[in-house]
């Protein structure tokens, strides 16, 4: 336990900012989660619009500082290829 007045609020300020770093992964889990059930499902139309709200998502974690902007840009690279991977060649 933190004895000086400063390592204690350190110790306050880490606890808040792990909840809201926690808080923004699992958002951006769940977005990306809601993608791969509808690439799962087969469904063209479903994985467009869940991406499309995705991709927002994954972008504003990575602002949050909760993960690195390559991470998230890598994310939504791969996620993007897979969504039009499933379109039928015109």
């Amino acid at each position: 336990m933190a004895n000086h007045k400063s390592a204690e609020k350190r110790d306050r300020q880490s606890k808040i900012r792990r909840l809201r770093n926690r808080m923004n992964k699992s958002a951006m889990k769940t977005a990306v989660r809601e993608v791969e059930i509808a690439l799962a499902a087969g469904s063209e139309e479903q994985a467009k619009t869940a991406l499309q709200t995705a991709i927002p998502v994954i972008y504003k974690t990575a602002t949050k500082g909760a993960i690195h902007k390559k991470n998230a840009a890598r994310k939504v690279s791969r996620l993007t290829k897979r969504v039009n991977k499933m379109q039928p060649l015109a």
